[in-house]
């Protein structure tokens, strides 16, 4: 290896100047070195001519590439030391078409930048944006953008062919271009390869055991699916669970396999547990935390409602405005979807209210899974899986716990979608036969949901949105750019995470479409949902108020008013929210003095503008984007942003084993309708309820699946960054006023912490904790390895 430094003068114009060319000398021992890395000592030629150094090249004459962390120049005269925070893969010279440069680890506003560093920093950006065209290399470091036209194989046969998510059809937000050739049945899509290309520096560069998260995920796509089902097609496993005990032995027995069946797995650290290779309890999964107390909790009306405000997707139900509720589906193609409750469904239990005080007083909430659904049904339902689009209305009672009082099961006709919806409503029961099609009706109702929070909450709201914004940042703001080091720690292997999914997860016959209802038409649906995507509202307090679960009140500590008070996720979450918030006010102000320097900036306004016109392109008419003309602009859209990235991602996701791996609380999959009074399966309900339960909901092959691919997902790996914490230390900046203000977002985020544990003591909180006896922990800042049910990462990288 070689090191060019280039240095440059605080005074003159042009390039800065290029110092000579020295080698890597001999290996240092330093006491911060983690496994499998070398520190090198290398020696600069220095005289006073050049000024402070501000950037280095580097060229690597080696066939292998090296990950370098940073270089620090010491004994500056009258500078002291000078940190470069690299983080970077280099290869070979010969793989670039210019030398791999290196920036100091200051900050400055493209205006601000010293003259002699302005064509280093220019040049930089042009060449991360190349020129779109090509197929890419693993060495290339190019951002750019393409749609979702890899997610299927039609050459494989139409079973495999998938539409392209991103265009007026179906809008989608944009991934990162990969430049693959088409197929040949399909000149729109992708062909699909082993090697998947990612900016370099994208992929888990970093010594971090996400490599064995991700390698884990990739065995079960390809070695664990293929076993499971020789087992099953070999009736070595019972295709159907028996009844709920035979569920729970999954935790505490696990399922027997030959040896000679398992030879085919090869070992997988991160499952090391649940897949035994010796035959003994092959596939044993650690208690979820929703049973770990109560194994029956799940049944309860409570848990089940209590999971709507602080379950793994507590973002979704909403105020009920109008009565009875009404659909916004085109009723020229759809008929009439208003709903069939009525108040006699409802009044027995609202403590005295009728149905219109109710309303007004702020009692009612709806989770609606309905309108959405109904155009997929009819196809959803031709499959090997029935269900139906669900409407479920609860009352919020006096002691602050929400109650359900009917469900809505709707399907369509029979003669055709013109004719509205043939629907049942229910209510609850817990006496004899009534009591199991009770729990069937709210079994409907949490498939969808786990459909959507898995499609919609999950991957649209968090990974998908954010992939745009990495590209257009790393294409547009420079890394010395203030904005891209306030971003940056957010977008960490995210990419990399997106493009596995696309691999193995949310491809065509992947482990989504196999074991979540909503099958082939998962990413379409999601497509679908897309277009009714605001970013503005997913700042949290936006969200709170859109879904009428908040409202706007100045003198609240948040400037929002709970209805539903003990709301864990909300109230959690505003409190996070607003740390966030004030971080970034107090990051944006230090740099810009005036509402017109955020004019005047080319860069961030590039970055914006591609953003919108172009990573969101679909959207990019909308009214409710920012100008990007204020200061207030900038600090919201950023905070935003790292809140998706952040907290909102958090609280989907790592609660996912937690609640969904008890596939009796958050089944995936209906397979048959609800029996009829007087049917030959509602008899076999009545003499066999739990069996007949069970061959309702996802099937035991899925369940196993499914339960695998979570419980990896739910993890934290041993070296994430949680918020408040940030890769390198003190050294993402030079400029004080920025660090300090980064210590103070830190130390508030642990007193937040402290604040949640002591509302998780709270009695009269019940809510926090609610039959299941497990307090909502998933926004407490911090964590440690593993299935926690805890931490907010940086980034989504998982």
């Amino acid at each position: 290896m070689r090191l060019k430094c280039v240095k440059f003068c605080l005074i003159g114009h042009g390039k800065g100047k290029v110092g000579k060319a020295t080698n890597l000398r001999g290996q240092v021992s330093l006491p911060t070195l983690g496994a499998g890395e070398d520190a090198y000592d290398v020696h600069f030629e220095w005289d006073s001519d050049f000024g402070i150094p501000g950037a280095f090249y580097i060229k690597n004459f080696m066939q292998v590439e090296f990950y370098l962390k940073s270089l620090t120049l010491e004994d500056i005269p009258n500078h002291g030391t000078i940190h470069f925070v690299c983080n970077s893969w280099v290869y070979n010279s010969k793989s670039y078409h210019s030398d791999r440069i290196f920036f100091a680890n200051n900050t400055y506003l493209p205006s601000e930048t010293p003259a002699p560093l302005v064509k280093y920093r220019e040049e930089e950006l042009k060449n991360v944006r190349g020129d779109g065209t090509g197929e890419r290399k693993e060495w290339d470091r190019i951002y750019d953008y393409d749609v979702y036209n890899d997610l299927g194989d039609p050459d494989k046969g139409e079973k495999y062919a998938r539409p392209v998510l991103g265009g007026s059809a179906l809008p989608y937000p944009r991934r990162g271009r990969t430049g693959r050739g088409k197929t040949r049945k399909d000149p729109n899509s992708e062909k699909p390869s082993d090697f998947v290309y990612l900016p370099r520096d994208e992929a888990f560069g970093h010594l971090k055991s996400s490599d064995f998260l991700v390698y884990g995920i990739k065995s079960v796509a390809q070695d664990v699916l293929p076993v499971l089902t020789d087992a099953f097609d070999g009736n070595l496993l019972s295709l159907e669970f028996d009844n709920f005990a035979e569920v729970r032995k999954l935790y505490e027995g696990g399922v027997t396999l030959p040896t000679n069946f398992l030879s085919k797995i090869a070992p997988i650290p991160v499952v090391k547990e649940i897949f035994r290779t010796d035959g003994e309890q092959f596939l044993k999964y650690p208690p979820p935390k929703v049973m770990q107390v109560d194994k029956s909790a799940w049944m309860t009306d409570e848990e089940f409602a209590r999971e709507t405000i602080a379950g793994v997707n507590p973002n979704v139900i909403k105020i009920l405005e109008e009565f009875p509720p009404r659909s916004k589906l085109d009723s020229q193609a759809y008929g009439d979807h208003t709903s069939i409750i009525t108040k006699q469904h409802l009044e027995p239990n609202l403590g005295g209210l009728t149905v219109e005080q109710a309303i007004q007083s702020k009692k009612l909430f709806i989770l609606d899974h309905h309108d959405y659904l109904i155009p997929y049904l009819r196809k959803i339902n031709a499959t090997t899986t029935k269900t139906y689009a669900t409407r479920t209305i609860f009352f919020l009672k006096s002691d602050g716990t929400l109650t359900p009082l009917a469900i809505e099961l709707s399907k369509p006709h029979p003669q055709g979608e013109g004719y509205g919806p043939v629907s049942e409503v229910y209510v609850p029961s817990s006496e004899g036969v009534e009591a199991y099609i009770w729990l069937l009706a709210k079994a409907y109702v949490v498939v969808n949901d786990s459909c959507y929070h898995q499609l919609v909450s999950h991957w649209l709201n968090t990974h998908a949105v954010v992939e745009p914004f990495v590209i257009a940042t790393n294409r547009h703001l420079s890394v010395v750019h203030p904005i891209y080091k306030l971003l940056f720690p957010h977008y960490r292997d995210t990419m990399n995470i997106n493009s596995l999914a696309r691999k193995s997860l949310v491809n065509a016959d992947g482990i989504i479409e196999k074991t979540f209802l909503w099958g082939r038409y998962s990413l379409e649906m999601s497509a679908v949902i897309y277009k009714d995507w605001v970013f503005t509202d997913q700042a949290l307090p936006n969200d709170l108020v859109k879904r009428g679960v908040a409202v706007k009140d100045p003198s609240a500590p948040h400037g929002v008013r709970l209805l539903i008070e003990d709301y864990p996720y909300a109230s959690d979450g505003l409190e996070i929210w607003d740390a966030i918030k004030s971080w970034v006010h107090e990051y944006v102000s230090f740099y810009y003095k005036s509402d017109a320097a955020i004019q005047q900036d080319p860069e961030l306004q590039a970055w914006w503008k591609e953003l919108v016109q172009v990573g969101h392109g679909d959207l990019k008419d909308k009214p409710w984007w920012q100008k990007m003309q204020t200061r207030e602009e900038l600090i919201e859209a950023s905070a935003t942003l790292v809140w998706i990235a952040s907290a909102l991602h958090a609280a989907v996701n790592f609660g996912q084993y937690p609640y969904g791996g008890l596939i009796l609380n958050r089944p995936t999959i209906s397979r048959r309708f609800m029996p009829e009074k007087g049917s030959a399966e509602y008899a076999a309900l009545a003499k066999n309820p739990e069996k007949e339960f069970l061959k309702t909901i996802t099937g035991k092959k899925e369940t196993l699946i499914d339960l695998t691919i979570i419980e990896i997902l739910s993890r934290h790996t041993s070296d994430e960054f949680y918020l408040g914490e940030r890769d390198g230390g003190d050294y993402w900046t030079s400029d004080a006023g920025p660090l300090e203000a980064f210590k103070r977002f830190g130390k508030k985020l642990q007193e937040i912490e402290q604040k949640l544990i002591q509302k998780n003591k709270d009695e009269t909180l019940r809510n926090r904790s609610g039959p299941a006896k497990m307090p909502y922990t998933l926004l407490y800042p911090s964590s440690e390895e593993g299935l926690t049910f805890r931490g907010i990462p940086n980034s989504i990288s998982i």
